[in-house]
C-alpha cells in the first residue's frame, strides 16, 4: 500500500566471529534508509541491557539500522579468554571491532560509543579514517586523570560491600568478578597511569560529537577539548550540566535531541 509504514522490527541473536560467540541485537526501524549503521558500543562494565531503549529511540528518530551487542566478557557473549591489559582499548578497536563489523556487513558504522565505548570509537576512526561515516561519543577518554583513578576506587570500594556486584551480576553472570577487576586494576595499574592516544586523533577525519557531563565521576572538560582540539575533522563539543558519567540516562531527552539533529545533518552533508 502506498504510504504505508513498515514496523519497528528488533531481533536479539547470536553472531559467531573468530569463533566466538556474540550477543548481538538488530534494530530496523519503520522506513529505514539501508546505511549507514549506528553502531552502539558500550562502556567498560555495560551490556546492551544496560543501554535500555535509548538505541531504538535514536535508530527510529534517525530512521537508520542500529546494532547493539556485549563485547566478548560482557553480558550475554562468550567470557574474554585473554587477559586484559593497558593495550586493551586497542584491541577492542583494532583486532575485534573490525572482524565483527565485517561478519554483519558493516562497512559504513556510524558509532555511538558510552566512556570506553567512545575511546574505542576514537580509535577505530583513527585507524580507518576513510570508513566511519562518524562518531558520537559520551564520557570517552583518551588519558588518565585523577579524578578517573579516584573514581574507580570508589567503584572498588562499592564492588566489595555487595551492592555493586550484586547489580552488575544481573547483566554479565559468572563473568561478573573477570570483567569488574579486569576493568578496575588495568586502569589502576601503573603501566596504565601514563596512556593516553591523544597523537592518534590526529588522523581522524570523520565528523565528531563529542558529549560530557559537567558533573562526571570518571573525567573532565579536559578530555573533550583534549578530542575536540585534536581531530582535525568537523567536530563538536557538548557538555550537559547536571550530569554525571551516563549522560544518555541521566540527561535522556537533551542527548537524544542533539544526537539525532547531529546525525540529520551529517547525512545531509552539514
Amino acid at each position: 500500500m502506498v504510504g504505508e509504514v513498515s514496523p519497528l522490527q528488533t531481533k536479539e541473536t547470536f553472531v559467531t566471529v573468530d569463533q566466538h560467540n556474540y550477543a548481538v541485537k538488530f534494530i530496523h526501524p519503520p522506513n529505514q534508509r539501508t546505511s549507514p549503521v549506528l553502531v552502539f558500543l558500550h562502556e567498560g562494565l555495560g551490556c546492551i541491557e544496560l543501554w535500555r531503549d535509548f538505541p531504538v529511540q535514536v535508530s527510529t528518530e534517525t530512521g537508520l539500522p542500529a546494532i547493539v551487542y556485549d563485547r566478548l566478557g560482557h553480558g550475554k557473549s562468550d567470557p574474554l579468554t585473554q587477559r586484559r591489559t593497558p593495550h586493551y582499548l586497542h584491541d577492542e578497536a583494532l583486532k575485534y571491532l573490525p572482524p565483527f563489523l565485517e561478519k554483519n556487513g558493516i562497512d559504513n558504522p556510524f558509532f555511538i560509543g558510552h566512556s570506553d565505548g567512545g575511546t574505542i570509537a576514537l580509535l577505530y576512526a583513527a585507524y580507518y579514517p576513510d570508513k566511519a561515516a562518524g562518531l558520537i561519543t559520551e564520557a570517552a577518554h583518551v588519558f588518565v586523570e585523577d579524578i578517573t583513578v579516584q573514581g574507580i576506587q570508589r567503584a572498588i570500594e562499592a564492588y566489595e560491600s555487595g551492592k555493586l556486584k550484586k547489580g552488575l551480576s544481573k547483566y554479565h553472570g559468572d563473568k561478573t568478578d573477570a570483567l569488574f577487576f579486569g576493568w578496575a586494576y588495568t586502569w589502576l595499574s601503573p603501566e596504565f597511569r601514563n596512556w593516553n592516544i591523544v597523537d592518534e586523533l590526529k588522523t581522524i577525519t570523520s565528523p565528531s560529537l563529542i558529549i560530557q557531563g559537567v558533573d562526571d565521576e570518571y573525567g573532565t572538560e579536559a578530555q573533550v577539548d583534549a578530542i575536540v582540539n585534536n581531530v582535525p575533522g568537523n567536530s563538536k563539543k557538548l557538555m550537559i550540566p547536571d550530569c554525571g558519567h551516563v549522560p544518555h540516562l541521566q540527561a535522556g531527552d537533551i542527548v537524544e535531541e542533539r544526537m539525532v539533529e547531529f546525525v540529520k545533518k551529517v547525512m545531509n552533508g552539514k
